[in-house]
């Protein structure tokens, strides 16, 4: 006779072998509910994705026409959520992953507004297991029935918390923190997921472009955003403000993720600012450690690996020292393009569309497989999940890419 204890390992074994079979051959992942992954920093734990392109190109298993916008795609389970503008309406896609059919579509008005580039949301959806949530380009929030796409709840934004609209506009993609959801409108605001009511907000720091990321510190959970004073550390249960550090940017677009690394951050923009590692003391205090004039982050976010950033300074992809902040290499012709990273290796869109997997390497630039899948303009970061890369460009064009090995 099997012991209760021993019967519960062989339930616990057989639940993860089950998960494990169900997987696509080879792939170890997880699923990308948020802008930047479960954890903001534009990793992901897949393991066992092709690279070896040469031998066979990877198949576009379908594509979709989604509007006009830079949103990203988050992936929960057999599902794929984006956004997108056509005639001056916004829609939130659900589409099968597979198939690439549309589950179901929720559409508002809401204008395109192409000031400087092409307009349409620039915001990606959060997903839990029952909610979809979204921010539109106006500052419109809405919390979606993730299997029907119907309303629960919605919110204006600006009229609700004052919040000021960016010059151009929001952009912002909720953070989902338990049963919290965390937003950055100029200030922090914590709503409960389910009712969308108000748990607390912060003081207004002035409405940019960034998105809020949650993270521990000194024993508390923290969040941090970069609104347009700069860097905000608050406590995640009150809101107090635990340190903040002035980083202001020309049109105050601070629009890049702060990157977080223990009790140090690394902030980054363009139009001529740079990017600086900051670290923060017990007590609050936040001090510049270094500074590089030229890694300037105009929109995406840098990635940290094994003592490396590696982002894009403005048109040319760089790696420098993450204790020194000192160059280490740069490789141009990828114009102002987005990157995430998986398994050591780096997943990069350029801006007119080729996909580039490279090695993530602290001496060089070292191309794996490269591959032309879109054209017009692509700012928006890549994403792989499930053995599948999704990528998008402005004008809405939106492919799924397999890379599983078969």
């Amino acid at each position: 006779m099997y012991s209760g204890y021993n019967k519960k390992i062989i339930y616990v074994f057989s639940a993860v072998l089950m998960v494990a079979l169900m997987a696509p051959c080879g792939v170890i992942a997880d699923d990308w509910h948020q802008f930047h992954g479960p954890n903001r920093d534009r990793i992901s734990n897949e393991t066992g994705w092709r690279t070896n392109w040469s031998d066979d190109d990877p198949k576009v298993l379908w594509k979709k026409s989604i509007g006009i916008g830079f949103s990203s795609m988050s992936i929960v389970g057999d599902r794929v959520f984006t956004m997108g503008n056509t005639n001056n309406q916004e829609t939130v896609w659900c589409f099968d992953v597979k198939t690439g059919e549309k589950v179901w579509s929720h559409t508002y008005d809401c204008e395109l507004f192409p000031k400087n580039h092409e307009g349409g949301p620039g915001g990606t959806p959060t997903i839990d297991n029952e909610s979809v949530y979204t921010v539109s380009k106006e500052g419109y929030m809405y919390c979606l029935d993730v299997k029907t796409g119907k309303v629960k709840w919605e919110k204006d934004l600006k009229k609700e918390f004052d919040a000021k609209m960016p010059t151009w506009r929001f952009a912002l993609s909720p953070l989902l923190e338990g049963d919290r959801l965390v937003l950055d409108v100029g200030l922090a605001v914590v709503l409960n997921k389910k009712t969308g009511d108000l748990i607390w907000k912060s003081a207004n720091y002035g409405s940019a472009y960034s998105s809020p990321i949650a993270f521990d510190f000194n024993g508390k959970r923290c969040f941090a955003i970069v609104p347009a004073f700069g860097l905000v550390v608050l406590d995640a249960s009150s809101g107090k403000e635990i340190g903040k550090f002035k980083w202001e940017t020309r049109y105050d677009v601070n629009a890049a993720t702060p990157l977080v690394m223990g009790n140090k951050f690394f902030l980054s923009s363009g139009y001529k600012k740079g990017g600086s590692m900051v670290e923060m003391s017990a007590d609050g205090e936040i001090k510049e450690l270094w500074h590089n004039p030229l890694m300037r982050n105009h929109m995406n976010a840098t990635i940290f690996w094994k003592d490396y950033l590696y982002g894009f300074d403005e048109g040319k992809l760089k790696c420098i020292n993450a204790k020194t902040g000192a160059d280490v290499w740069e490789q141009r012709g990828l114009g102002k393009g987005s990157l995430m990273l998986a398994d050591g290796k780096l997943i990069i869109l350029s801006e007119k569309g080729e996909l580039v997997v490279a090695e993530a390497n602290g001496a060089a630039f070292k191309p794996l497989c490269r591959k032309q899948v879109l054209s017009g303009r692509c700012w928006t970061v890549p994403v792989l999940a499930n053995g599948n890369i999704y990528c998008r460009n402005a004008a809405g064009d939106f492919i799924c890419l397999d890379v599983s090995k078969k």
